[in-house]
């Protein structure tokens, strides 16, 4: 199984999905307890949900689960959220806190891991970004998650539709930060910015407005698209048509911005 799809494209635009791929080496799995082997934390069909809605954009998409290794986690595991419940490089319980292993990988095996699956998505992405920023002048990295609306172990209450991390306004520009904002709000759905969710290790990798890398993560509620949030964890189109119009017109609107972004750079 080859660890990273990518469709190029010629837009400003790259799609990160670095939590929708469902793979399981035999090992792997092999290593997981009943509950682990759910999959509950995947980012269920996030990749349908953004399927054509920017003609033109790069997609990037690890097609390893989450629970191989967190392509959205740093190398050196270190916390996103300090003080706050998360999950690691290589997950040790599920979003709920309960175990996911019989056993657990060993430092070894993490190593392996990193080295077969989180560094080949990382290069394929630095890559895509690379020859974007090089085209346009900038790239706008704009990686895509969902999560469950309810998980009292990483959150209180209801998550909103749309969580949107810019890092506290470090990893994009403000006309990135204020557009997406002012699209979701629009929609009528419920929106906050850097709330629970700031933003994930690659938005605070690549993230370099300066030089002119804008990254934005949306963290979606599964609530929004999904039939249940629980198995099957089946695709609704009927709920998800008008989240579907609002996040295509939010990258419409980001594309767009491209030249006034480069403007910008090169009068720096």
């Amino acid at each position: 199984m080859t660890p990273v799809q990518v469709q190029r494209g010629d837009s400003p635009v790259i799609l990160g999905l670095p939590h929708t791929g469902t793979w399981l080496p035999d090992p792997v799995r092999a290593g997981l307890n009943a509950r682990g082997r759910v999959l509950a934390d995947t980012d269920w069909h996030v990749e349908r949900l953004y399927d054509g809605l920017l003609p033109g954009a790069t997609t990037v998409r690890a097609t390893f689960h989450r629970y191989v290794i967190d392509a959205n986690r740093g190398p050196e595991d270190e916390s996103l959220y300090p003080g706050q419940n998360t999950t690691g490089l290589v997950p040790l319980t599920d979003f709920d806190g309960a175990p996911i292993w019989d056993t657990p990988p060993d430092a070894a095996g993490i190593a392996a891991r990193l080295d077969a699956f989180h560094t080949p998505y990382h290069a394929a992405l630095r890559a895509e970004v690379a020859r974007v920023r090089a085209k346009h002048g900038v790239a706008i990295l704009f990686d895509c998650h969902s999560i469950r609306s309810v998980i009292p172990f990483l959150f209180d209450g209801v998550l909103p539709d749309f969580n949107i991390g810019t890092v506290g306004g470090q990893s994009c520009d403000p006309l990135i930060e204020a557009t997406t904002l002012r699209l979701c709000q629009a929609s009528g759905r419920s929106t906050v910015l850097n709330g629970r969710f700031k933003g994930g290790w690659t938005t605070r990798h690549y993230g370099n407005p300066a030089a002119g890398v804008h990254a934005i993560q949306m963290e979606l509620a599964q609530s929004s698209h999904l039939e249940t949030e629980q198995p099957p964890f089946a695709y609704d189109p009927t709920r998800a048509a008008s989240l579907r119009a609002t996040l295509a017109g939010l990258l419409r609107a980001l594309a767009d911005l491209a030249p006034a972004l480069t403007a910008q750079e090169t009068a720096r």
